[in-house]
């Protein structure tokens, strides 16, 4: 019975994990990168919808993003999505299609970001924490000793395991934001 919670713990570190990235994916590291607005709510035929259903998305060049809306009647609303996302850049409507240039970073920006970076990942730290505490109360009930004793020990494996790759998902996305 245990076993499948350990089996449980292995799923919910993939959805962690794959939240940290989906997150990191987010964050503007200087080039461009089409998940900085692929995320963007635009209000689109009565409802919210994400960027990417309502607009192609394509990177021209290492600054800069072009948006060709499928439906050039939301290109405003796309426009003011983007300008309400806090982005840090200006898109720039050119009644077809909107532009996004993205200016170098400053050293202070990548300190910024290297902090948010190390957010997300005790963010992470803490829900796998809280998922681990969940499996290790179902195990304390288990009345074999020896049991227990291995299970615990490959639930820890598991937990270091799991914390092993935030950090390095972690340490991997600071070197891109630190790159100039």
């Amino acid at each position: 019975m245990a076993d499948a919670h350990i089996e449980r713990f292995h799923s919910e570190v993939e959805k962690v994990l794959k939240h940290l990235h989906g997150e990191f994916a987010k964050l503007q590291t200087g080039r461009a990168n089409a998940s900085l607005v692929e995320h963007v709510e635009v209000e689109a035929y009565g409802t919210r919808q994400p960027l990417r259903n309502v607009a192609g998305i394509t990177v021209s060049d290492a600054r800069s993003i072009q948006i060709q809306a499928w439906d050039r009647s939301i290109l405003q609303n796309i426009e003011k999505a983007l300008q309400q996302a806090n982005l840090g850049t200006n898109p720039v409507n050119d009644g077809t299609m909107i532009r996004i240039n993205l200016p170098p970073m400053t050293a202070e920006r990548r300190a910024q970001l290297t902090k948010i970076v190390h957010q997300f990942a005790e963010e992470s730290r803490i829900t796998l924490r809280k998922h681990r505490q969940e499996v290790h109360d179902v195990i304390k009930d288990e009345k074999d000793e020896d049991v227990r004793e291995t299970l615990v020990e490959s639930l820890q494996k598991a937990v270091d395991d799991a914390n092993a790759k935030v950090a390095e998902a972690a340490k991997k996305k600071e070197e891109e934001v630190m790159k100039v």
